[in-house]
């Protein structure tokens, strides 16, 4: 039998001068040994003692009141260490998890206390043991009404049973047994949801490792942060629920999230933004005269981009509902209240450096609730069609899209970066909004067009009598494309792959091609690119009509986001270099990504469409149209294409100034984007082929 007396011979002596530090070891020594020599589950008589003579309230009492000085580190240390060390489940015990209940309220009440790394150390076994086995947190939600008659009757019975020799009880005969206890009254409640309804759940666990969230050592709030994420991804409902109704956790996430963005310099170079080095929570090392030296603001940024990753990463672990709520706190009270004044601002400075922070966070973020929530704040929830008299009812959205077509260069080369990241997160609701709701729209006026703008049937590049010299001969993908036929489209409706694959190849006219100047820029080379990797298949709501079997008689709305897209490439041969790249770069994400209506419409040179309506092939078709008009007035047009290619892969030296220098930039943009368009629409069909039964 295990006896414990600790003398307390003088209540103001430290403990160390005292013998109850090695009692206590001796203590938690003789429980090791006594269950390593019986078998699993089986208590002998010394936790027996220690559960039924409430050792554990007994040590507790003494911690609480720091008697003697030190007494409460001591005791933390044993709490800490009898749950790491006994292997047998004790927190079921109600001599067990009531004082650890009190234990965890007297954690993070003074900052920097002396006693903090042990109440961390106690605090994080016991987020452990409830990892282990997430039922047992019901007995750490504090439900903060309930009758007291019924309590002060039930305690009664509990001490009364408290005397019988049995310590070995179940869990489920300690929740029987203990009903009126706080938390045993949580645990019954999930099996009864309305109970819950008339109580208010106090989570003393969480509040204590919030508390030592603000701790000013660093080690602290990591270990605190990594109790939270434990408790956070316990998928008992009752304490989802107490987490986010009861605890400060989503101002806590949210507030510090806010004060580390107020906290970066009003302007930033983008270029900074996007290549500064990633940033796991917890793992960032400060060295401020270093970061200093980078670029002014480095260390801010780095503290921010620490803490998204903390939220998005607690929000990623969470329990389903409770990431729901936290990542709409962080929707209403960092990206509405904080970054939409922000992006909606008149600066261009200021829309410069936050475009560049969303594109950042945007490339971050991976929990599918946060970015569920940051795509309907950037684009609104909106999924009827889209009409050209509603593209203003979502006022950032419009905007956001508008700035791709910004009078700054550098404004719409960052907002076209920040919707091509956005288009390769996995969430179907971007592609939605942003290009899966054009329609046929009666309100829609059809876009004005030159009068001399022919009908895709009349262009010579659609006929059946293509040449053999236009044709790509000797490929060993063309010999396994279907066999020719007269028609332009298979009987399935889809149009042969060697149709469009030449189609979009040779509408670059000769004269104004030079990529067969240059060693390793053919078509081929685009074949190379993993095209079948990034052609993920989506599980697309519904079975979309092709849009032959649409209504081609009412006027034709491509969408807010696609017409920008179409104006700035229908500007191609006069705008700059990378500007032409980042739009090109935008349209092909778009291509490769496998919805029949946007392959269709991307990808299908013979797509039928209503009188003046726009694909982005007959977008292209129009650019190649002036661009022939234009080649016949620059002397040496061929030669001077050649050098400005060669240029730009840095095999030529930059030398005396060329005329016509966006021109020419703008035809070699051309030319390598309607390759990389034949080479998506070829390996695109392959790949449909081969997962075809």
């Amino acid at each position: 039998m295990l006896f414990l007396f600790i003398p307390l011979l003088d209540d103001k002596a430290p403990v160390t001068d005292t013998n109850i530090p090695s009692h206590l070891e001796q203590m938690l020594d003789i429980l090791t040994q006594e269950e390593g020599e019986r078998e699993s589950g089986e208590t002998g008589p010394c936790m027996e003692y220690l559960l039924h003579h409430k050792i554990l309230e007994t040590l507790y009492t003494l911690g609480k009141a720091d008697c003697p000085p030190g007494m409460k580190q001591q005791v933390l240390t044993f709490y800490t260490k009898l749950l790491a060390h006994i292997r047998q489940p004790l927190l079921p015990h109600i001599n067990v998890h009531r004082p650890v209940q009190k234990l965890i309220r007297l954690c993070g009440e003074v900052l920097a206390a002396p006693t903090e790394n042990e109440e961390i150390q106690f605090l994080c076994i016991v987020c452990a043991k409830l990892k282990q086995d997430p039922y047992l947190v019901n007995f750490f939600l504090e439900v903060g009404c309930y009758d007291t008659k019924k309590k002060k009757k039930k305690l009664n019975r509990v001490k009364e049973n408290a005397l019988a020799p049995d310590t070995g009880q179940s869990l489920a005969e300690e929740q029987a047994d203990h009903q009126d206890k706080p938390q045993a009254a949580a645990a019954a409640s999930t099996s009864s949801p309305s109970s819950n309804n008339n109580n208010s759940n106090n989570y003393n666990l969480v509040s204590s490792l919030l508390n030592l969230t603000k701790s000013p050592d660093g080690r602290i709030v990591v270990k605190a942060c990594e109790g939270l994420m434990l408790l956070v991804s316990l998928p008992e409902p009752a304490a989802a629920k107490c987490l986010t109704e009861n605890t400060e956790l989503c101002e806590l996430l949210t507030d510090r999230l806010v004060s580390f963005y107020k906290a970066l310099p009003q302007s930033m170079d983008p270029l900074d933004i996007e290549t500064v080095e990633s940033v796991n929570w917890g793992l960032d090392v400060y060295n401020l005269k270093e970061d200093a030296a980078v670029f002014t603001g480095k260390r801010a940024l780095i503290s921010f981009l620490s803490w998204l990753d903390y939220c998005d990463q607690l929000i990623k672990e969470a329990q389903k509902s409770a990431a729901a709520v936290m990542a709409k706190a962080v929707r209403e009270r960092f990206f509405v209240s904080v970054m939409e004044p922000q992006l909606m601002q008149t600066s261009e400075l200021g829309i410069l450096t936050s475009t560049a922070l969303l594109n950042r966070i945007i490339r971050q973020v991976t929990s599918e609730a946060l970015l569920q929530e940051m795509v309907y704040f950037l684009l609104g929830e909106e999924r009827e069609p889209e009409a050209a008299a509603t593209i203003a009812q979502n006022p950032l959205r419009h905007r956001l899209i508008e700035h791709c077509d910004h009078l700054s260069d550098e404004i719409s080369i960052m907002t076209l970066r920040l919707f091509e990241q956005l288009i390769q997160k996995p969430n179907q609701h971007i592609l939605h909004s942003l290009v899966l709701r054009p329609a046929y729209d009666p309100l829609t006026p059809p876009p004005e067009l030159p009068d001399d703008t022919l009908d895709l049937e009349e262009d010579p590049l659609f006929g059946d009598d293509i040449s053999p010299d236009n044709r790509l001969s000797g490929s060993d993908w063309l010999s396994s494309s279907p066999p020719q036929s007269p028609d332009h489209s298979k009987s399935d409706g889809k149009t042969e792959v060697h149709k469009i694959v030449n189609s979009f190849l040779c509408l670059v006219p000769d004269e104004a091609k030079s990529s067969y100047h240059v060693e390793g820029t053919g078509y081929d080379t685009y074949l190379r690119d993993d095209y079948c990797g990034i052609c993920q298949r989506w599980d697309w709501r519904g079975n979309p009509k092709p849009f032959e079997k649409c209504n081609l008689d009412a006027p034709f709305f491509e969408g807010h986001f696609l017409k920008v897209l179409f104006d700035r490439m229908g500007r191609i041969l006069d705008q700059p270099y990378d500007v032409n790249l980042q739009v090109t770069a935008v349209l092909s994400k778009l291509s490769l990504l496998p919805h029949p209506h946007l392959h269709e419409y991307l990808l299908d040179p013979y797509i039928n469409l209503a009188p003046g309506c726009r694909s982005l092939f007959s977008v292209i078709v129009r650019v190649v149209g002036d661009l022939m008009l234009r080649i016949h007035r620059i002397p040496d047009f061929t030669p001077k294409l050649l050098l400005v290619r060669k240029r730009l892969l840095g095999l030529e030296p930059e030398g005396i100034t060329i005329d016509h220098m966006t021109l020419l930039e703008g035809v070699i943009v051309l030319e390598e984007f309607c390759k990389e368009l034949a080479a998506i629409a070829f390996v695109k069909y392959h790949a449909a082929a081969s997962s075809s039964p």
